[in-house]
């Protein structure tokens, strides 16, 4: 438990409640930018497949800090913080290259690929004159680096020393899907990146919260993809932290309560829609275990997807108190046959900005920044379940996922 001062008072009722000045506050931002991202969590950095090259990079940042992870020439790969020691210039701004050298820009003081310190010009002076001081040690100037950790060709890092290793930090629950989905080598399909006008934690919220996912996306439960009524379960890890639900596509029973009206899914309104192109959701059984839809969380904001035959990782990024931006890149496996990619690629319309099932969760979080807006001494509530932060199976009517996150984040704020 963090022993700074608490920031506020979270509500008496715990995880069950949700304050909603922390979806808009800009002393609360700038703690969690300390206190989580920069804290003890290991952060989504890439996949090592983007970076297969000495001197390949992608840039990722880590809360609102810039991050470059690079390939060294041995193979392994490095994270440094993408801020010059002289200026704070950053030495990087293409998402995705080639660099033989990490020169700023600004003075052109030079580092190489583990971040140390290499040349100052100019820092001998000119004619004994002007220069660095003597006691100028270039090894304390360095860049600022991450520890890095990789897991089945995923990269994450994490700046906090006291940060238990990778595995212990997911857990069993959370590596077996892991495996799973990311067992086979990944092939990169193409990127989405998506600007979302509400807070980073509101994005989080949905993603960890199957209850709205069938009723939200009224249209994926009009052609029966995904309903509370198949067989699934949220499975969760690391004491509620992280999560994993999933649900079973062909195990629909009792699926007819969504043609209701007590449903936006049995309105007359969605009854005049359907698919011109029904081979759009075509699909195979991906793991041969009949999980059709999969969505898993790390804490604090990584996802790595399943839905039907659309592999992805997500990774939402905050851009300010009350803005974020959600990038997903979509995968295949290498040894995918023609057929397969090409499954993938349509299938790829039901995710992304404008995808049919994901285009809600673009614009739904920032209803809530809106509605939030002139109630900040009120809160959400959260009580499906109960104050469980428990896996649940055979249901997944439950909001332990949003307690989890929030077990894990009251944590690290010391709130």
């Amino acid at each position: 438990m963090d022993q700074r001062a608490p920031l506020f008072e979270w509500p008496e009722e715990g995880v069950r409640r949700t304050p909603f000045h922390i979806y808009s506050d800009p002393e609360v931002y700038e703690a969690e930018m300390e206190r989580v991202f920069r804290g003890r969590i290991w952060h989504y950095l890439g996949l090592d497949i983007e970076i297969p090259n000495p001197g390949d990079y992608r840039l990722m940042d880590v809360g609102d800090t810039s991050v470059i992870v690079i390939r060294t020439p041995d193979g392994g790969v490095n994270a440094l913080v993408n801020r010059c020691a002289h200026k704070g210039s950053v030495l990087l701004y293409e998402p995705f290259g080639n660099a033989k050298e990490l020169m700023c820009i600004y003075h052109n003081w030079l580092y190489d690929f583990d971040g140390n310190l290499q040349n100052v010009p100019f820092g001998k002076g000119i004619n004994g004159k002007g220069g660095l001081p003597d006691d100028f040690q270039a090894c304390d100037h360095g860049l600022q680096r991450l520890r890095v950790e990789t897991l089945h060709g995923i990269i994450f890092g994490t700046f906090s020393d006291e940060t238990e290793p990778l595995r212990d930090y997911m857990g069993t629950e959370m590596l077996a899907n892991t495996e799973r989905v990311a067992g086979k080598k990944f092939k990169i399909l193409g990127y989405y990146s998506q600007y979302l006008d509400s807070n980073w934690k509101l994005y989080i919220e949905n993603a960890t919260d199957p209850y709205h996912a069938t009723i939200l996306h009224a249209w994926a439960t009009k052609l029966k993809l995904n309903r509370l009524t198949m067989e699934g379960a949220i499975e969760m890890g690391r004491g509620g932290w992280h999560h994993l639900s999933w649900s079973k596509m062909a195990t629909d029973q009792g699926g007819e309560v969504y043609e209701t009206k007590q449903f936006r899914s049995g309105s007359d309104e969605m009854g005049q829609f359907g698919l011109h192109d029904p081979s759009v959701i075509e699909q195979w059984d991906e793991f041969g275990d009949g999980i059709t839809t999969a969505i898993q969380t790390g804490f604090p904001n990584f996802m790595l997807q399943q839905i039907h035959n659309t592999i992805a990782t997500r990774v939402l990024i905050p851009r300010g108190v009350e803005g974020s931006e959600l990038v997903w890149t979509v995968l295949g496996y290498e040894d995918d046959e023609d057929w397969k990619t090409q499954g993938r690629l349509k299938q790829g319309n039901l995710i992304g900005p404008s995808g049919y099932i994901s285009m809600e969760d673009g614009m739904v979080g920032n209803l809530v920044q809106r509605g939030t807006q002139g109630s900040k001494d009120r809160a959400t509530v959260m009580e499906l379940a109960g104050d469980s932060i428990e896996t649940i199976r055979n249901s997944r009517a439950s909001e332990c996922g949003v307690r989890g996150f929030y077990t894990g984040y009251r944590e690290l704020m010391g709130v």
